[in-house]
């Protein structure tokens, strides 16, 4: 039963602060176009998908911590998926800041909708929290 309560809470609060969030954002869009200044929209949209991702890892997180155990941080983990991930997750934000003759914003900015950088934001922030292990559960890795 406290398992179920703990999982159905989770849930809640992930669902409720997805709901705030995209309905934030949704007006900071509209704001946006009446304005002519995108830059806070893209700011949050950016960091907005980061933080659900750390959103949707940390109830595991916190189950972990519970444990008491000693941590590591899996560095190949942030290496090899965070730092793209992350990379693409800030994309409209260089294009911004920078203009669009960066590699591969291009491409993103053909498609119209920021739904992959999104996506990109999501993975970095679950990877982020994810590469800390407890020593307990870690395998001997060669």
């Amino acid at each position: 039963m406290k398992r179920f309560l703990f999982i159905f809470f989770s849930t809640a609060v992930i669902g409720f602060v997805f709901y705030f969030g995209m309905d934030y954002q949704m007006r900071l869009r509209e704001k946006s176009a009446i304005i002519f200044d995108i830059k806070p929209y893209i700011s949050f949209a950016s960091f907005f998908s980061i933080f659900i991702g750390m959103l949707l890892r940390l109830p595991k997180l916190i189950l972990e911590i519970r444990d008491k155990q000693r941590w590591s941080f899996d560095w190949m983990k942030i290496i090899v998926i965070g730092i793209p991930s992350l990379y693409i997750a800030m994309i409209p934000l260089f294009a911004l800041v920078y203009g669009m003759n960066l590699w591969f914003s291009n491409v993103v900015m053909l498609v119209g909708d920021i739904t992959f950088t999104t996506i990109a934001g999501v993975i970095f922030g679950y990877v982020l929290l994810d590469s800390l292990n407890s020593k307990a559960s870690t395998t001997n890795k060669n």
